[in-house]
C-alpha cells in the first residue's frame, strides 16, 4: 500500500525545452507536414536518481495540461489561457510525495503535447518564417508525431529509459504508442480509460465537434487570432464532448438551478432546463481556458488513431510482440460507467496483449462518475498504480 501522503507540499519545476531549433532538420510529421521549430512546455517533479533509471513519463489528456500535480500560478507563454483552473494540478489525488506515484522516490515529468496552447508550439505559436501565429497552416499531427517528441524530451534530460510512461484518456492512447514505437525505452506501461484504436461512434462524435467550430462564423479557417474567437463552436464541441466525460446521473446531480446563467438565450429558443443550463456553463467556461485550433488537432489526431498504423505495423499482434520482447508490464483500468472510452476496448486491448504473449493486469474500476473518475476518485486506482510500479 502506498505511504502515508506527506504533508511537504509539491514543488513544481517548469520548463520550456526548444526540441528543434535553428540549424537542426525539420521535424517530420506523420501526416506529411513538418515544423521547423518545436518546442516543448514540461513540468517536472522529484529527482532523478544516479542512474537515471526512476523517471515515469506522463502524458495528459484531451484537455489537460502538464500541470499533473501541485499549484503552477503562471505559464507566460499561455497567456489568459492558463486560468485558476488549470492552475491546479489535475491528478495531485494520485501524484506526489507518499502518493501512489511517489515524487520522493520517481522523477516525474509531463509536457504539454505537441499542438497545445499552454506553452507548446501549437496553433497560436509564431511561424518562424512570418512572424505572425500559424493558424491554419499548422499541420495535422499524429499520436505518433506525440511520442516522438516525448523521445526527443527524454534525451534532452538524459534519460535513457523510463521506468514507466502512463497516461489516462487521449494520454493512454500515447503512452501505448510510445511503449510500441519506442519499447527499449520504457518498463512499464499504464493505461487508465483508454484503448487500442478509435471506434467508430468516438469518430462520429469527434467528427461533430469539428464541424461545430468550423462553423462557427468566427474561425476564419482557424485565422482567427486577429479576430474574435470561435467561441460559440468551440463551447458546442466541449458540450457534445463533456456528455460522454461524465455519467448522465452525475450531470443529474451537478444540474441545479442556481447554474441557469441570466442571457442563457439564443436568438429564439429560451433556456429553462438546468439540464441545458449547465451544459452551456461548462461550454463557456472551457472557452476561457482552451484555444479551438488546440482542440482541433487534438481530437483529428485521436479520431484517426490505431496502434497498429501508428506503429507501422501489419496487425496488433506484429505490434505488441515488441512489447513482449521488450519485456514490457501492462497495468490497464476500466471505468465500468465509461461513455468515453467503452470498457469493452480496453477488453480489446487487453486481449490483443495476451495475444501477443504479454500479461497485463486488468483492473475494472467501478463508479458511478463515468470517464472522470480518473480525475475525482484516486484512491480507487492508487494502490493498483503503487503495486505496478514496484521493482
Amino acid at each position: 500500500m502506498p505511504r502515508p501522503v506527506s504533508d511537504t507540499p509539491e514543488q513544481v519545476q517548469a520548463h520550456t525545452f526548444q526540441a528543434i531549433g535553428e540549424g537542426d532538420p525539420p521535424l517530420t510529421l506523420r501526416e506529411g507536414g513538418s515544423l521547423a521549430a518545436v518546442q516543448l512546455s514540461y513540468q517536472s517533479w522529484g529527482e532523478l536518481n544516479a542512474g537515471k533509471s526512476n523517471a515515469i513519463l506522463i502524458f495528459h489528456a484531451l484537455s489537460g495540461s502538464q500541470n499533473v500535480t501541485g499549484f503552477n500560478p503562471a505559464i507566460p507563454e499561455a497567456g489568459d489561457l492558463w486560468n485558476e483552473e488549470v492552475q491546479e494540478g489535475w491528478w495531485s489525488g494520485l501524484v506526489g510525495p507518499g502518493k501512489a506515484i511517489d515524487t520522493d522516490n520517481y522523477f516525474v515529468v509531463c509536457f504539454n503535447l505537441l499542438g497545445g496552447c499552454y506553452g507548446s508550439t501549437g496553433p497560436a505559436s509564431p511561424d518562424p518564417q512570418t512572424g505572425a501565429p500559424y493558424g491554419s497552416s499548422f499541420p495535422h499531427l499524429s499520436i505518433s508525431d506525440q511520442a516522438t517528441v516525448a523521445s526527443l524530451l527524454l534525451d534532452h534530460l538524459g534519460i535513457d529509459r523510463l521506468h514507466a510512461v502512463a497516461g489516462p484518456s487521449v494520454g493512454g492512447l500515447a503512452a501505448l504508442t510510445f511503449a510500441t514505437n519506442f519499447p527499449a525505452r520504457v518498463h512499464t506501461i499504464l493505461s487508465v480509460a483508454s484503448g487500442i484504436r478509435t471506434t467508430v461512434l468516438n469518430r462520429l462524435i469527434l467528427f461533430e465537434q469539428i464541424l461545430a467550430i468550423e462553423n462557427d462564423p468566427h474561425f476564419h479557417g482557424g485565422d482567427y487570432y486577429d479576430h474574435g474567437h470561435p467561441d460559440l463552436g468551440l463551447a458546442l464541441a466541449r458540450m457534445i464532448s463533456h456528455k460522454t466525460f461524465v455519467h448522465l446521473d452525475a450531470i443529474e446531480r451537478r444540474a441545479r438551478r442556481d447554474v441557469i446563467q441570466q442571457g442563457d438565450s439564443l436568438s429564439w429558443f429560451q433556456v429553462r432546463d438546468q439540464f441545458q443550463s449547465y451544459m452551456l456553463y461548462q461550454g463557456k467556461k472551457f472557452v476561457q481556458r482552451f484555444d479551438a485550433n488546440t482542440y482541433l488537432r487534438i481530437i483529428d489526431m485521436w479520431s484517426r488513431y490505431d496502434a497498429a498504423r501508428e506503429g507501422d505495423a501489419g496487425n496488433y499482434r506484429e505490434l505488441l510482440t515488441r512489447c513482449k520482447e521488450a519485456g514490457h508490464r501492462f497495468l490497464v483500468f476500466s471505468i465500468d460507467s465509461d461513455f468515453c472510452f467503452y470498457p469493452e476496448e480496453q477488453s480489446e486491448l487487453v486481449l490483443e496483449l495476451e495475444k501477443a504473449g504479454l500479461e497485463p493486469v486488468h483492473i475494472t474500476v467501478h463508479s458511478d462518475r463515468g470517464h472522470d473518475s480518473f480525475l475525482l476518485e484516486p484512491a480507487l486506482y492508487a494502490p493498483h498504480i503503487h503495486y505496478a510500479l514496484r521493482d
